[in-house]
């Protein structure tokens, strides 16, 4: 079937919101944060619309997200993350010297919650069976 759930449509969602993540910022200095604040920049038409497109895709994502997940099932998420960072940490395979890659790693994390936000009512529908609706206003 082809409106079927799998792992690839996991990753499909997750490649979107790791594009949105990272083009919205990153460490390189290749983001849209970068742009913006960089120095001698004018705010022209082509930077609007990119503004704008990262804007819509932040409303999509994080509304979906917001839906599905709660805020306490973000909350969870994060403080699951945070727990794996901290294990990392740890373990000594990252450090909180190295603000790059905790950075990274950060970034990593919230593409994950977004598209577990984007893709959670398709995996609790596998896990249940039950089926989320939006309501709807009479």
């Amino acid at each position: 079937m082809a409106n079927e759930f799998s792992t690839g449509s996991f990753f499909v969602r997750w490649l979107f919101a790791i594009a949105l993540v990272f083009s919205t910022y990153n460490p390189t200095g290749y983001s849209y944060a970068s742009w913006i604040i960089g120095a001698g920049t004018d705010i022209g038409p082509v930077i609007a619309l990119a503004g704008v497109a990262l804007l819509i895709a932040w409303i999509v994502f994080l509304r979906a997200t917001f839906m599905s997940l709660g805020v306490l099932g973000i909350a969870l998420g994060a403080a699951l993350f945070a727990c794996v960072i901290w294990l990392l940490i740890d373990l000594g395979l990252l450090s909180l010297d190295s603000t790059g890659a905790l950075s990274w790693v950060i970034l990593l994390v919230l593409s994950i919650i977004l598209a577990a936000g984007m893709s959670w009512s398709h995996i609790r529908r596998r896990l249940t069976g039950q089926f989320d609706v939006d309501e709807k206003d009479n």
